[in-house]
């Protein structure tokens, strides 16, 4: 076992559950024991008991690469959908270019696909120095595989620094599989990037414990360091198009390409109303909607006003809504002008993923909710009566 309680040392003094959060470890014969499916072997418990009765293993650490000075400049793998940049791309950009200048080094961006130069001089204008271009058939549409052997191949070539990714479900999917195969560490789902003044590494931050704490993570004897982020998170550069960039072209023999699975067919998700991470206004419900009838009412005023529909974990877990509207730190996070919140109560782990907003609109009939401390405007009010009544003066006003 990773973990371990030595029956001799332990008292039951409890210290060791009180420093959990995991809710891992219980009392039991006046013994502590330790539910290996919840615990996450963070090692909280450890420091806590007084009388060194629990016991955890470190695994074995990776070996350090060979030589860290031969990695730099930053990269931003750029994703692609049917042929379009996907705009967190730009978002990466933007943020490599601050960090670029504490390195004093370059940006590239790493664009796989096919028939893809109508896009290389936007990718340039917003903060792309170099453009690390691969193009094949095969490499159309993402697929796992050759994706990320692609990659690995162009890293062991050319060595980042740093490599940054949006934290989509194609990132996420493809960013995990590459440092595993490039032996380095990842950070996933980063809500803050730096760059450490005296070691020149970068500095990761990222909620954690359940978004209880902010933590901020380094990889100091492993390269690139690695890390994904939300979309919204970062602001794209306004675009300069007297900008110039260099364009680098490769390609691979058939092998590196080669995939165990094949794509079938890609289905579309249909929006009835607008993208919810593109919105620049979003109408969330939350567990006080009480039950999935009732999202019709957001929905009704997410028309008049051009709005997307979003919900809270609980909502989505109780099946009033599918998983694609769900804001938080599970889910997406956005960053509209407008954010109107309905019944939703402001845990963390929502407040994570849209806090951002530049206007946050609470409504919520309970006076102590924490969503109540980060929105600029709150009502204290029953929503089923505040949100109809919305929409009819919404209705009105934009009829003039």
């Amino acid at each position: 076992m990773p973990i371990q309680i030595i029956i001799e040392k332990c008292t039951g003094c409890a210290l060791c559950i009180k420093a959990c959060p995991f809710d891992a470890i219980r009392i039991l014969d006046k013994k502590a024991v330790i539910d290996l499916n919840k615990c996450n072997l963070c090692g909280a418990c450890v420091p806590a008991c007084k009388l060194k009765a629990v016991v955890l293993e470190e695994g074995e650490k990776p070996a350090p690469n060979s030589n860290l000075k031969d990695y730099k400049g930053i990269w931003v793998f750029i994703e692609q959908k049917k042929g379009k940049v996907q705009s967190v791309s730009y978002e990466l950009l933007g943020k490599a270019q601050e960090l670029a200048k504490k390195l004093s080094c370059q940006v590239s961006a790493v664009l796989l696909g096919n028939n893809l130069d109508g896009q290389l001089d936007e990718l340039i204008w917003q903060g792309a120095d170099n453009i690390y271009l691969v193009e094949d058939k095969k490499l159309e549409n993402f697929q796992d595989e050759p994706y990320t052997n692609v990659l690995v191949k162009l890293i062991q070539k050319y060595k980042p620094e740093i490599l940054l990714c949006g934290a989509t479900s194609i990132g996420r999917s493809l960013i995990s599989r590459v440092a595993v195969k490039i032996n380095t560490g990842l950070t996933a789902d980063c809500t803050g990037l730096d760059i450490d003044p005296k070691e020149k590494i970068l500095l990761q931050t990222r909620p954690a414990f359940g978004g209880n704490i902010i933590a901020t993570i380094i990889t100091p004897h492993h390269r690139p360091q690695m890390a994904t982020v939300r979309h919204k998170v970062m602001q794209p550069m306004a675009p300069d198009k007297k900008r110039k960039g260099k364009i680098i072209r490769e390609r691979f023999d058939g092998s590196v390409y080669a995939s165990a699975t094949k794509l079938l067919d890609i289905v579309e998700e249909l929006e009835t109303l607008v993208n919810l991470s593109e919105a620049d206004i979003i109408v969330s419900g939350g567990r006080g909607m009480a039950g999935p009838e009732n999202f019709k009412i957001l929905e009704e005023l997410a028309r008049v006003l051009g709005a997307a529909v979003g919900a809270s974990r609980a909502a989505v877990d109780s099946g009033w809504m599918p998983y694609s509207h769900q804001v938080g730190q599970t889910g997406r996070t956005v960053a509209p002008k407008i954010y109107i919140a309905c019944g939703i109560s402001g845990q963390i782990q929502h407040l994570v993923g849209m806090q951002s907003s530049k206007i946050i609109v609470a409504i919520n009939k309970d006076a102590d909710a924490p969503i109540f401390k980060v929105a600029t405007y709150g009502i204290v009010a029953d929503l089923f009566e505040i949100i109809p009544a919305l929409t009819k003066r919404f209705q009105e006003v934009l009829r003039r």
